[in-house]
């Protein structure tokens, strides 16, 4: 079966964008946590990519500092869909270049809303996110698989 990203699209939404996300550590070994994760365009390029929110001390942030590679597996029951791909880091410690710093908010809420979120006080939210440093992970899927249709 060939997946691509409207599948991903429709299956992120059957549980709140919830997804394993597993980096490398520099010791070789997984480091693997939950993350709610979706799809979403590109802030400088438009492109979709796979993003979530990591807040600023993460170490899974030192770990895609040092190691783009990352790979999802998000689930409904017993379908899945895994995604691959490398990772690029938005935030306040994190500039991109070509991204006015001044969206990182508008960014965030983004990536939020593109894991399924909504939130009734954006002021609030925001106001959290740059409390907590927060970082947006965006991954340009290389590779796509699961079984989402059993």
């Amino acid at each position: 079966m060939s997946l691509d990203l409207s599948d991903l699209r429709r299956f992120v939404t059957l549980d709140h964008g919830l997804a394993v996300v597993s980096v490398g550590r520099g010791d070789g070994s997984i480091a693997s946590s939950l993350v709610n994760a979706g799809v979403l365009d590109h802030p400088v390029d438009g492109g979709p990519v796979i993003g979530f929110v990591a807040a600023g001390g993460a170490r899974k942030l030192a770990h895609l500092r040092r190691d783009a590679h990352v790979t999802f597996v998000w689930r409904a029951g017993w379908r899945w869909i895994g995604a691959s791909g490398s990772a690029e880091l938005v935030g306040s410690d994190d500039p991109l270049p070509g991204f006015d710093q001044a969206a990182l908010p508008e960014l965030l809420r983004a990536v939020f809303v593109g894991a399924g979120g909504t939130h009734e006080d954006w002021d609030e939210f925001d106001q959290v996110m740059a409390d907590e440093r927060r970082t947006a992970v965006l991954v340009r899927l290389g590779r796509l698989f699961g079984n989402p249709d059993l």
